[in-house]
């Protein structure tokens, strides 16, 4: 459901993808996002997160993408901040603006995400074994106490974001319309990128 139109200001970064009520950190270094947050940091501490579609500086972006307010930041000596933003709202791109700001600017569509969504018993229990597998295979370290101890919501949409999938496997994960489509998309990911090369002692994930 769509909430209202807004002009966003954008960080169309590949491969960093933010969810509402989850936070990123992010180093900002380059001239042009270092004008961003300080222009966030006068308004209202809101800075869009988007995936572009290629390297290129001007790249088109995919659609959909998350606001995320500036929960915490440390300015630097020499220009450069640390922040930690907050995901607020998920939203879809209608058009990018022409503006003269460093930074690029879109007008969007913010999108009202279903609140307390859960999984069934047989969802949560498929994903966490799918997940214990791949942990496994990858040779990660996971505290599974406090994996259980979690929402269904805050466990799919954080391992949608720390996940170490392509960009396109990110942006697809961003794009689920609900926490089940989510889920099961995570599953099939995690099958697919957990295979391996059999001539590696480890997959390689973009």
């Amino acid at each position: 459901m769509i909430v209202a139109s807004s002009r966003l200001s954008i960080f169309p970064l590949s491969g960093a993808i933010l969810f509402p009520g989850l936070q990123l950190p992010l180093h900002i270094f380059e001239p042009r996002y270092r004008a961003l947050v300080g222009d966030a940091l006068a308004r209202d501490r809101r800075i869009a997160m988007i995936q572009p579609q290629g390297p290129e500086e001007d790249a088109p972006l995919f659609q959909i993408g998350c606001v995320g307010r500036i929960e915490d930041v440390e300015a630097l000596e020499d220009g450069r901040y640390n922040i930690v933003l907050e995901g607020e709202s998920r939203f879809r791109l209608k058009r990018e603006l022409d503006v003269k700001t460093p930074f690029r600017q879109i007008e969007a569509e913010l999108l009202a995400d279903p609140k307390h969504e859960t999984l069934s018993l047989a969802e949560r229990a498929g994903f966490e074994q799918e997940a214990r597998i791949f942990a496994d295979m990858q040779g990660y370290s996971i505290d599974w106490d406090s994996v259980e101890r979690l929402d269904d919501t805050s466990l799919i949409n954080g391992v949608s974001q720390i996940a170490p999938f392509d960009s396109a496997s990110k942006q697809a994960l961003l794009e689920a319309p609900n926490l089940a489509e989510r889920c099961e998309l995570l599953i099939q990911l995690m099958q697919f990128f957990g295979r391996g090369d059999p001539d590696e002692e480890r997959v390689t994930l973009q």
